[in-house]
């Protein structure tokens, strides 16, 4: 392999040659210019096309070598893959027709309807992992002088109030998030206070969890719903994982009602038959 000094010494080596010249050699095999060159997007730095080569160029010369030598070490019987080819090729095409065959005839559209009666039929299977919430985060200075208001407003059981106390918080807030229309793991709202969601339950008080960041700033979680673990969690939680299900169900049909129209068609035309 010839010496690069640079960078961009070895970016014009790679971009600049056509085919020929070489830029690597192991035992017989020899990687050229061009192979490399197609490697590296033309926008790379010099700094990142100097990497890519050398990545490129010590995978090719391992993949060369342990050809190589599975070439010495393994028996005649051992190196025929001609069987595993044949069954990869008949797997990735049948994939592909699979594929292609689902993309041309599945009904994408899942309706609150079937995600609703899927809920109810296997209700069973929705309790939930982990705590949940709807609630709204703030991280805000101790010395606000709209902490108190914010505090009082945000949890009024009137819904203007509590739409104030969204338009004064997030005016006044160094953070704001509002998880208040949707339900959300403690996981992720005790990430909010960089710590885990045991602490966050245990320091809870009347539907609000005040922990001190340590540089003047207070965050606090409102909590507006909150449903324990091993509940029954809410059809709104589990809605995208509903639907998910529905359209794997419908995948699986399409290919089993494929596997049986393929064979019942090839025994009426007589192209399948048991001997």
């Amino acid at each position: 392999m010839p010496a690069f000094n640079s960078c961009e010494t070895i970016t014009s080596f790679v971009r600049g040659l056509g085919s020929g010249p070489v830029v690597a050699k192991v035992g017989s095999h020899k990687l050229y210019a061009s192979e490399l060159s197609a490697y590296i997007p033309d926008n790379a730095s010099p700094e990142d096309s100097t990497r890519l080569a050398l990545q490129y160029i010590n995978t090719w010369a391992s993949d060369q070598l342990f050809t190589d030598i599975a070439g010495k070490e393994l028996s005649k019987t051992e190196k025929n893959v001609d069987r595993e080819l044949e069954d990869y090729r008949h797997s990735l095409l049948k994939y592909r027709y699979e594929q292609k065959y689902i993309n041309q005839r599945l009904d994408t559209a899942v309706s609150r309807a079937q995600v609703e009666k899927y809920y109810e039929d296997h209700k069973a299977n929705f309790k939930l992992d982990l705590p949940i919430a709807r609630a709204v985060f703030m991280c805000i200075s101790e010395e606000s002088p709209n902490l108190e208001i914010i505090k009082k407003k945000m949890r009024s059981d009137k819904p203007e109030v509590r739409v104030e106390a969204d338009s004064i918080a997030y005016s006044s807030a160094f953070r704001y998030t509002d998880f208040g229309n949707t339900w959300v793991d403690l996981v992720k709202l005790s990430r909010e206070f960089g710590t885990d969601y045991g602490t966050v339950l245990s320091s809870m008080k009347d539907g609000m969890v005040q922990i001190p960041d340590g540089n003047g700033n207070l965050n606090i979680l409102f909590i507006f719903s909150l449903m324990r673990a091993g509940e029954t969690g809410p059809v709104d939680y589990y809605q995208e994982r509903i639907k998910d299900i529905i359209l794997s169900s419908r995948k699986q049909a399409l290919l089993t009602g494929l596997e049986q129209d393929l064979l019942e068609n090839a025994r009426n035309q007589e192209n399948f038959v048991i001997y």
